[in-house]
């Protein structure tokens, strides 16, 4: 089966992003994947730092989270915009998970192979879109493959249902598609090599 890691890279109480996320998340569940969403708030991480890196080692959150993202094929990412980039805590969790545990172990183990599908919302009319541009950047500089196909949401603040759907159907049916798609990419990986 199929296994996607899905998180925000807010962790607002009430995230726009989350509430994006989770309508991905219930496309690529009805495509047959088994979805992992985790709150990064239960993976408290100190800012990326050599020094302490070097002398306490990868701290225990981290290499938590990196055991997670081992396990999982795909990505589901939604990630608010700060001043056209993703937020720092986005960032930062990237970085620690990005880091070796080992000396032999291969550079940027857990994000080999990896898809993801990324998407964004904002209050504002841009509906995140430069700040998933630099995200594209830094996942390809991971070495993980998005997916051409993107959902910004902008006006996010009156774009929800109390249900959890958006009002704008089509925008609903693209955040559904893309949890699909990403899953059928997987599976097409999987029948390929297999």
């Amino acid at each position: 089966m199929i296994k996607i890691l899905a998180l925000s890279g807010s962790t607002r109480s009430g995230s726009f992003n989350q509430r994006l996320l989770d309508i991905a998340v219930t496309g690529a569940r009805h495509a047959g994947a088994e979805v992992t969403v985790i709150d990064l708030n239960d993976y408290p991480l100190p800012l990326y730092n050599q020094d302490l890196e070097y002398s306490e080692g990868m701290p225990e959150q981290a290499a938590v989270l990196k055991k997670l993202m081992l396990s999982h094929s795909g990505l589901l990412i939604a990630s608010p915009e700060y001043n056209g980039f993703p937020t720092p805590l986005l960032k930062n969790t990237l970085d620690w998970l990005s880091r070796q545990q080992a000396e032999h172990e291969p550079p940027m183990m857990a994000f080999k192979g990896k898809v993801a599908a990324v998407m964004a919302a904002s209050p504002g009319a841009g509906g995140g879109t430069r700040g998933l541009q630099v995200l594209r950047i830094l996942l390809q500089n991971l070495g993980v493959m998005a997916l051409p196909n993107q959902v910004t949401l902008g006006q996010a603040a009156t774009a929800f249902r109390e249900d959890g759907r958006l009002h704008n159907d089509e925008l609903q049916r693209s955040a559904l598609l893309l949890g699909e798609e990403l899953v059928n990419l997987l599976e097409k990986q999987v029948t390929r090599f297999d």
